[in-house]
């Protein structure tokens, strides 16, 4: 009996592995159906915007949008930043709309001289939405940096993914959803 409880025990423990290794994590509360289109969020509790006048998801409503989850001193924000400037910089003139979403880690980076600062110095030009208070996240159901989420012309959250990579399966929903497939 103690060896098939040691092999369900060991079975459990994989499932629950897989099921929450970073290959998976293309899902969450707000489109774990890739089916299903949830109504995006709001831009809330945004203490200041850079690069922009403030936003508003109905206001963006019949454009594409590209809404970034990111952090200055995240090292894995870093090393997504030049495919969200490549899409931003292929397709801004086709109707993209890309706004960074930048909600702290850490407490030096709730400062906005150092969001401003790391704006500048990584060459950004779009939108971007300090989220101190972690609203426009929690309105997200946000869990990760960098995290990223498609929004349709009607405003309905189509696809997300979380972490690195997953940059050609972004880029040909970007291209689908601007009819450019």
């Amino acid at each position: 009996m103690r060896p098939i409880r040691l092999a369900l025990a060991t079975l459990a423990i994989g499932a629950a592995l897989v099921a929450a290794w970073p290959g998976n994590w293309s899902s969450t509360a707000l489109a774990q159906d890739s089916t299903a289109k949830a109504p995006a969020p709001d831009f809330a509790g945004i203490d200041r915007w850079f690069n922009s006048r403030p936003l508003s998801i109905a206001g963006l409503r019949g454009k594409v949008v590209l809404v970034e989850f990111w952090t200055h001193e995240c090292i894995n924000c870093l090393h997504v930043l030049p495919h969200t400037k490549a899409l931003y910089d292929k397709y801004a003139k086709d109707g993209l709309v890309v706004v960074g979403v930048h909600t702290p880690e850490y407490d030096e980076e709730r400062d906005p001289a150092n969001v401003k600062a790391a704006i500048a110095r990584y060459g950004i030009t779009w939108p971007v939405a300090m989220d101190n208070g972690y609203q426009t996240w929690n309105a997200y159901g946000n869990r990760f940096w960098p995290a990223l989420y498609l929004i349709d012309r009607d405003g309905r959250v189509v696809y997300s993914h979380f972490g690195e990579g997953n940059y050609e399966e972004t880029e040909a929903r970007v291209r689908q959803l601007l009819d450019k497939a």
